[in-house]
């Protein structure tokens, strides 16, 4: 498990907001509902990890 899974599983545990890149679109304050094999289940859509870029963890929580 590399450091960008576990800012998400933390994120996720923690229930904060996330923002980040994925596929050259911007995404903010996401909710992280649910993360297994490398995808990714946000109130967004479903996202997989390895396109996703610039993670920032908020400090804002839902």
């Amino acid at each position: 498990m590399n450091i960008e899974q576990k800012f998400l599983l933390k994120a996720m545990e923690d229930r904060n907001f996330v923002c980040f890149t994925y596929e050259n679109k911007s995404f903010k304050d996401v909710k992280i509902l649910k993360f297994e094999d490398g995808i990714i289940h946000t109130d967004c859509g479903i996202f997989e990890l390895e396109k996703i870029k610039k993670i920032v963890v908020l400090k804002n929580k839902f």
